[in-house]
């Protein structure tokens, strides 16, 4: 698996005054970004979640768009995101999962496999004290100082 340390940018906004600076944080290395993402492949084989209201990519944005009547009267409007998921229900969405699972009439052993590697990257992602250790494990420094 071979996890790493995520990198951070800046991107300067040159179209806001002052020009701040939007962090970018790279989290693809990480060890929870890697054992989510096997988890993902791990769900989709066994128990595909529905996608009712959730689109893939900008092709499954625009087919959706071409799918859909638009009357002359109608408006478009386009949402700016700001803090992506930073207050997911982690109680709720286990049981949401547990219940898909159930769906699909999985034998118990296999849902309750799934469900603990869920428990385990949910923990990795939302403990604090997991979180310090992670930060202190890959060296995360700011001024000196080990973010942990």
């Amino acid at each position: 698996m071979n996890p790493t340390a995520p990198t951070i940018k800046g991107l300067i906004k040159m179209h806001k005054p002052e020009h701040p600076i939007r962090p970018v944080i790279n989290w693809q290395g990480a060890l929870a970004y890697k054992l989510a993402r096997l988890f993902t492949q791990k769900i989709k084989q066994r128990a595909p979640l529905p996608r009712r209201n959730n689109v893939g990519n900008t092709k499954d944005v625009i087919k959706k768009l071409n799918d859909t009547l638009i009357l002359p009267h109608f408006t478009l409007v386009s949402l700016d995101i700001t803090n992506h998921y930073t207050n997911i229900p982690v109680a709720e969405t286990h049981n949401i999962v547990s219940s898909t699972l159930k769906e699909n009439l999985l034998d118990p052993q296999t849902q309750q496999e799934l469900l603990n590697w869920y428990d385990i990257i949910t923990q990795q992602t939302t403990s604090p004290t997991m979180m310090k250790s992670c930060y202190r494990e890959m060296g995360w420094q700011w001024a000196h100082q080990h973010l942990a």
